[in-house]
């Protein structure tokens, strides 16, 4: 599909999208008196176009799919006059071909059911995670594996700080400096992502102080993304142990996801 037609079918979405919100508005919600002579089931044009201070002309042609540049703020005004939910913006944004906003800090709370499906698949070594690798909630299996994480401070239940700090995870891998590494280019791209959480700042530079080789790999600059993988692993009670590792998102929250620890075959 050549450039042109691809940005002729985006620009076609975009409109139907918008149409099809703009009729499912209420006009009362949005302050406007249906009246005896409305005939379109939701917001004229010139309604909407009147709410998100655009002229009839220009919000007619995103509408229409012209070939126009459309802003940032044009769209933004659009979703607030829309009352769009927080999908329905995403989905907004990415249409006109805007990048989604950085996601404000996330929660540390994870859904109940969530947390008893952790506790179900014990005796697998399981756990959730935010994206800075804070332990958010984890079950026995993972739990011996690191030895000790209730008694940590909740600062300390992370699996950056475990891996590059405390002599438990320089001695749970057996390719340890190769687990680090990747633990570390994975750790560089999150801050960019998440730029106004301060939980990123705190634990960078906790990291930096307390691990010269954390330093080290981090000012490489080396980036690297997740995948899973087979990880060789020396547990407290039954010594070497080979498992498969894989990490599943969260539907509902993106900023958590569910780690998995299977036997490998």
């Amino acid at each position: 599909m050549t450039a042109f037609l691809s940005d002729l079918i985006q620009r076609a979405e975009l409109g139907s999208f918008l149409r099809a919100r703009r009729e499912a508005t209420d006009p009362r919600s949005a302050g406007f008196r249906p009246g005896p002579r409305r005939r379109t089931p939701g917001l004229r044009r010139e309604e909407l176009a009147q709410l998100s201070g655009l002229s009839v002309t220009w919000y007619t042609w995103i509408e229409q799919g012209r070939d126009i540049s459309v802003s940032r703020q044009v769209i933004e005004s659009l979703a607030r006059a829309l009352r769009l939910a927080p999908a329905e913006r995403a989905h907004l944004l990415t249409l006109a071909g805007l990048a989604l906003p950085p996601a404000a800090p996330g929660s540390r709370t994870v859904d109940p059911l969530l947390r008893r499906l952790v506790q179900e698949l014990h005796p697998r070594p399981a756990y959730v995670m935010n994206p800075w690798w804070d332990l958010l909630t984890y079950n026995d299996g993972y739990a011996e594996l690191l030895g000790g994480l209730d008694r940590r401070p909740e600062g300390e239940r992370n699996v950056l700080w475990i891996t590059f700090v405390e002599s438990r995870g320089s001695g749970l891998f057996v390719d340890w400096a190769g687990e680090a590494r990747s633990l570390v280019g994975q750790f560089r791209a999150t801050p960019a992502r998440y730029p106004d959480d301060p939980r990123g700042t705190e634990l960078l530079h906790s990291l930096q102080r307390a691990s010269g080789v954390f330093r080290e790999w981090w000012d490489a600059q080396t980036v690297s993304g997740f995948t899973s993988s087979r990880k060789e692993l020396r547990h407290p009670r039954d010594g070497r142990i080979d498992l498969d590792y894989l990490r599943l998102a969260d539907a509902q929250n993106e900023q958590q996801s569910l780690i998995i620890f299977l036997p490998g075959n």
